[in-house]
């Protein structure tokens, strides 16, 4: 077998979660930081969080509010067209 082919493990690695909980296992990186644990993550929870680390939730809803400001736009004026 050839040496040094394969990175070093750390059996005590620490994983640091974005809610705050720490924890300790077995990874080829010293520390690893994560966004989402099973600490905090809905399906352990039972409860609804929305992850947004780039703004896409909010740009989300900037284009449908515009979207359906056009499509109510274009509904009344077809309404005010078939009355005529």
């Amino acid at each position: 077998m050839k040496k040094n082919t394969h990175p070093e493990y750390f059996s005590d690695a620490k994983v640091i979660c974005g809610c705050g909980n720490v924890f300790t296992t077995g990874s080829t990186q010293k520390e690893i930081h994560v966004e989402i644990c099973s600490n905090c993550h809905p399906l352990f929870t039972g409860k609804q969080k929305v992850v947004d680390t780039q703004g896409r939730v909010e740009r989300f809803k900037r284009i449908k509010e515009k979207s359906t400001g056009k499509v109510t736009a274009r509904l009344t004026h077809k309404k005010a067209k078939a009355k005529k």
